[in-house]
């Protein structure tokens, strides 16, 4: 049953070149969504760097306001900087953060994780044993690009464009025809 969707938003996404929703957009989606029954997440899934971080609360405090019924976030300092500003909004590890192991779960939970999206490298198994040793919401990313990075964190589109991956500008180059 499908009760929600993943959007990004026009900054701070990992898929900034997929022509993701503005800020208006998201409004209109999460009152779209909430009127039949479902909800938004929205991915705030970038590995930020300073000038990042100093437009995090505002863009945070326009997510919160719009209504989304959660954040999906990868890096520990947009992570601290939300339980701040919109410590109300629900928070989910995205995959992007690579988690392996039930430990880091167990961490991610311990600041507040509701949910925590699993990296796309483990094993059935391995996904077993971390829902055996946890408590909280667990989700699998089966589907996504595995370039020359682990968990998506690229080197190769940087290095061949300039284009930063893992800042939401993928090129795409593990895609590419050699």
């Amino acid at each position: 049953i499908l009760d929600a969707v993943y959007i990004g938003g026009k900054s701070m996404s990992l898929r900034a070149l997929a022509g993701n929703f503005t800020d208006e957009e998201i409004v209109e989606a999460v009152n779209y969504a909430h009127s039949i029954g479902k909800k938004v997440y929205v991915t705030v899934n970038i590995f930020a760097h300073n000038e990042d971080v100093n437009k995090l609360p505002e863009y945070l405090l326009g997510l919160e306001k719009a209504g989304v019924d959660a954040l999906l976030i990868s890096d520990l300092g947009v992570w601290s900087v939300a339980k701040r500003v919109v410590p109300n909004l629900p928070l989910h590890v995205s995959t992007q953060a690579n988690t392996t192991n039930f430990e880091t779960v167990n961490a991610w939970h311990a600041l507040g994780a509701e949910r925590v999206v699993l990296a796309r490298e483990l094993s059935l198994a391995e996904i077993a044993e971390i829902g055996e040793k946890t408590t909280v919401e667990l989700e699998t990313f089966v589907h996504g690009a595995m370039c020359i990075s682990y968990s998506g964190r690229c080197l190769l589109s940087a290095f061949l464009t300039g284009r930063d991956g893992n800042r939401g500008a993928c090129a795409q180059a593990c895609r590419w025809d050699y």
